[in-house]
């Protein structure tokens, strides 16, 4: 059996929310890995990140930012307090929006639905710059 590929790759969310789209970088990982069939596995490796597979581009990932934001209201309730006003409801994001997803692949595409994209969703403005490790298990 083959070993797992894998690579990290880094991007800038800013300084505002964020839904950032990944299925191109996963698909173009899989393209430099030769993956053919197995699993596909994105993890975030930060407290105030998580990955989610949603539609984006017809309002859906500003939806989710607002959802989050009734959710998860930016205020002084929390008790994690160091950082932006609000920055606690950040640390309790990855408890809702998992910091990991995996997804089938097969015969060298990712196995999603038509709508379907990976997105890495960021609420924390203290921290622009993420890292979101790729790994591909064959099967």
């Amino acid at each position: 059996m083959a070993g797992v590929d894998s690579e990290e790759i880094e991007l800038t969310t800013g300084r505002s929310e964020a839904v950032v789209d990944l299925t191109r970088t996963a698909a173009e990982f899989l393209q430099r890995h030769d993956a053919r069939d197995g699993l596909l596995n994105m993890w975030v490796p930060h407290a105030t990140a998580g990955l989610a597979v949603i539609e984006t581009g017809a309002g859906s990932d500003t939806d989710l930012l607002t959802a989050l934001r009734e959710l998860l209201p930016g205020d002084g309730r929390w008790t994690h307090r160091h950082g932006s006003p609000g920055h606690g409801r950040d640390h309790v994001l990855p408890a809702l929006i998992s910091p990991s997803l995996s997804v089938p692949v097969l015969d060298g595409h990712l196995a999603l639905g038509t709508w379907q994209s990976l997105c890495l969703v960021d609420t924390n403005v203290d921290n622009p710059v993420r890292t979101v490790r790729l790994s591909f298990l064959p099967g």
